[in-house]
This record gives structure tokens, C-alpha cells and sequence, in this order.
């Protein structure tokens, strides 16, 4: 039957937005709007749609990659390299004001590099770096901010799951998408850094200098490199094998997963309630993003079945935006939604809408996905529903509350502002890479 496409949008939308304040977990949300309007607009025959939908998504090889990058991080939570890591950041941080929460920062973009999800790093800094910062009376704001953002950076730096699910529902190349994050990722990582510096340097008790008996001496800092040696080979392993095309994304997390049990045996730390616990996270997260994919699939299935990309292209042209207004748009929905969804439903209801429209106008869905993920990665720690900021919430000590977290991420979330507005007006820092790679 003819329908009114205007209409249709907002009922569509509306009626996500009412059930989802209902609670319901993403996917039956999804999935109940796409039933209930799938009858409404084709009748019950019309169900079979559905169905499809939930099928299609597991002829995609692309996501056998994201259960083997899920088991590499949790893996790699229990084997102890981020314990090395910070003892050798601890012991050449020196005489450095905030040199403890600089080098979290960079930890936390290492282990980025070798896990591909944000709860890693966070959880596992946060256990770590966050009581030992505060026992040298840092500012605990500032503690809990460097982790909370730091560990973010696990959906901009390769690999990286929610870079895995915006190729497939973009069609974009995940080993192109992969290095187009690294140059904003260590941008990003920078700007944490720098800001890190330049607030200590202005305020010295927000990071104080280590005591004298803390410093390590040259014996203690050339011993504690060992620390570095596994992470950087992992690394080169799982990122390296992709941009030289010797392995694709999905063989490069198998590798990682395999590289991950090494260094759980190397460190002594694979056991099997160890092992267990990390198999049966890895089935519990990877099963609950599946079912995200099937209904999100299912939602934008029926969303674009009724013409919604060419309504949309019409109602762009009509309004007379420019393509830069359209693109400014388009952040600010990411970032309302980041506020309250999950990066992977946003990226699989927004993605079949946007990226036409993006492509029309010219620009690079590649460059266009990194704004996407750094606008994610504001979503993990903003206010109120950042997932980031409810791990912390569970792992930090009783006497840091929940506004203390809020208050924490402020200035990161600037911060990552700015990377996004970097990204915007220089697109060569996402598509360098990915260029050498043609």
C-alpha cells in the first residue's frame, strides 16, 4: 500500500524511542518495531523478512572475526601484561609530573592495539593504575578520567569489533577501515597526553612527582622493558599482518587469539578456571552482539525497504543544506545516541541510511566511519549511560562516587571533541594509510 514515508519515519522512531524506556534489552527492541511494521505496511505474509534478515548476518565471514578478538581481550585481561606494562611505564615516568597517568594513557592504547573492545583496558587499568595513582596522591579526577578515557581508545585503534560491524553494513573494507584508526587513534592518545602535561605542569598536585625512593635506577628500567617485548610482538602480529595483506582481518584475530594464549603461558597465568571464565565471556558478549546484529538488521531491512535513503536524499535536497551541515548533522545524532545506545546497534540503524547519502555527497565512507567511532568513543564516557563510566563505577574505591566519574571525563570528552573536528578538516590523517594499502 502506498504510505506516507515522513509518517512512517517518525511512527517508526517514536515507537523505538517508547520501548526502549521500557528497558527492554536493544534487540527485542529492534526486533518488536520491525514485526509490529512489517505487518502494519506488508501484512503477516510478510513476516518471512524477518527471518531473512536474522540469517543473513551469519553468511558473513567479516564477523567470525569479532568472537576471536572478544576471547583475545579477555585473554589477555588475565595474563598479566598489563602488570608489566605499568612497571615499565612506572619505572621511566622518573621525575615526570602525571607521568603514572600519562603513561596509563599509553598502556591503554597498547593494549587497544592488541584487543580490539574498550572494556579491556578499562577494567584492567582501572584495577591497576587507579589505586596506585591515588596512593601517590593524585587527583582522583584526574585518575579516573585518564583510564576512563584512555581505555576508549579500544574501538579507534585496530583491531577493533565496532570498526568489524560498520564495514559489513557499509561494504567498506575492514582492513582499510583498521588503518585508517590508526593515525586519529595515536592523534587521540596524544591529545590525552599533551593535556595530561601541560595540566600538571599549570597544577602540580594534580600529578605529583614519585618520591625519591620510588625512582628507578638504570638496572630497574632496562629489566622492566621485558614487559613491553610480548604486547609490541602481538601488535606487529595481529595489526602488521593486516596492512602488509598477509592476513585478513578475521586470520589476523585468529592469530591474535592464538598469540594471546602464548602469553598467558609465557606468564604462567592459563589455567583452566581462567580459561573457562574467558570462553564463557567470550560466548555471553559475542552472542548478545549477534543478536544486535539480528535485530538491527531486521529494523534497517524494513527502514529501507520503504524508500527511507531516497526520502531522506530528497528532504536534504529540498531543505538546501550544504554537504558540511549534512555531515554536522549527522555527528550530532551519533553523539545524542551514543548518550543511550549501544555503538553496535547505533552503527547497524544509522549505517544503511547514512552512508548513501555520504556517498552522494562525495565523501569517503572509510573517513566517514572513523568519525563514527571517534564519536562513539565520546559516547562511552559521556553522561549519563557511557559504558566506560559504569565500569569504573564498579572497580574504583567506595570513596570516589558516581559525580566524581562524571566530573573526571569532562575535559576528554573535549578533548575527543577536538580529535573529531582534527579529522573533519583533515581527512588525510584517517585515509593516509588505507591510501598506501591501494
Amino acid at each position: 500500500m502506498p504510505v506516507d514515508i515522513g509518517l512512517v519515519t517518525f511512527l517508526i522512531f517514536s515507537s523505538l524511542a517508547v520501548i526502549l524506556l521500557t528497558g527492554l534489552p536493544l534487540t527485542f527492541c529492534l526486533g518488536a518495531v520491525s514485526v509490529i511494521f512489517t505487518i502494519w505496511l506488508w501484512g503477516v505474509p510478510a513476516l518471512y523478512q524477518i527471518g531473512s534478515a536474522a540469517f543473513s548476518p551469519t553468511l558473513n565471514i567479516i564477523l567470525l572475526a569479532i568472537p576471536l578478538f572478544i576471547f583475545m581481550a579477555n585473554v589477555l585481561q588475565f595474563s598479566g601484561l598489563a602488570d608489566d606494562l605499568y612497571d615499565a611505564f612506572f619505572h621511566w615516568s622518573g621525575r615526570m609530573r602525571g607521568g603514572l597517568a600519562m603513561g596509563t594513557v599509553a598502556i591503554c592504547a597498547i593494549f587497544a592495539a592488541m584487543s580490539g573492545i574498550s572494556g579491556a583496558a578499562t577494567v584492567s587499568m582501572g584495577v591497576i593504575a587507579v589505586p596506585s595513582m591515588l596512593r601517590r596522591n593524585y587527583n582522583r579526577h584526574l585518575a579516573v578520567g585518564c583510564v576512563s578515557a584512555g581505555g576508549a581508545l579500544g574501538i579507534l585503534i585496530p583491531p577493533s569489533i565496532t570498526m568489524i560491524i560498520y564495514a559489513s553494513f557499509s561494504n567498506v573494507s575492514v582492513g582499510k577501515l583498521f588503518m585508517a584508526g590508526v593515525l586519529p587513534g595515536l592523534l587521540l592518545c596524544s591529545l590525552f597526553i599533551m593535556y595530561i602535561a601541560i595540566a600538571c605542569s599549570v597544577k602540580p598536585d594534580l600529578g605529583p612527582v614519585p618520591e625519591k625512593e620510588e625512582r628507578a635506577d638504570w638496572n630497574k628500567k632496562l629489566t622492566s622493558l621485558k614487559g613491553v617485548f610480548l604486547p609490541v610482538i602481538l601488535v606487529i602480529l595481529v595489526c602488521g599482518s593486516i596492512f602488509t595483506g598477509v592476513a585478513t582481518p578475521t586470520e589476523a584475530a585468529a592469530v591474535g587469539a592464538v598469540g594471546s594464549l602464548f602469553c598467558a603461558v609465557i606468564k604462567k597465568k592459563l589455567t583452566w578456571n581462567r580459561m573457562s571464565a574467558a570462553c564463557t565471556s567470550t560466548l555471553t558478549l559475542s552472542t548478545m552482539i549477534i543478536w544486535v546484529i539480528i535485530g538491527a538488521t531486521s529494523f534497517s531491512n524494513i527502514y529501507t525497504a520503504i524508500g527511507a535513503p531516497d526520502f531522506l536524499m530528497g528532504l536534504i535536497s529540498d531543505l538546501g543544506f550544504g554537504r558540511w551541515t549534512v555531515i554536522i548533522i549527522m555527528q550530532i545524532t551519533f553523539f545524542i545516541l551514543g548518550m543511550f545506545m549501544d555503538p553496535t546497534g547505533i552503527v547497524m540503524i544509522t549505517t544503511p541510511v547514512y552512508i548513501p547519502i555520504v556517498t552522494s555527497l562525495g565523501f569517503d565512507p572509510i573517513w566517514f566511519g572513523i568519525l563514527f567511532i571517534v564519536n562513539m568513543e565520546m559516547g562511552y564516557i559521556t553522561p549519563p549511560f557511557g559504558y566506560n563510566l559504569f565500569y569504573m563505577r564498579s572497580i574504583v574505591p567506595p570513596s570516589i562516587s558516581m559525580k566524581d566519574i562524571y566530573i573526571s571525563v569532562i575535559p576528554f570528552i573535549g578533548l575527543q571533541l577536538l580529535c573529531l573536528i582534527i579529522i573533519m578538516m583533515f581527512p588525510g590523517i584517517a585515509l593516509f594509510l588505507p591510501e598506501l594499502m591501494r
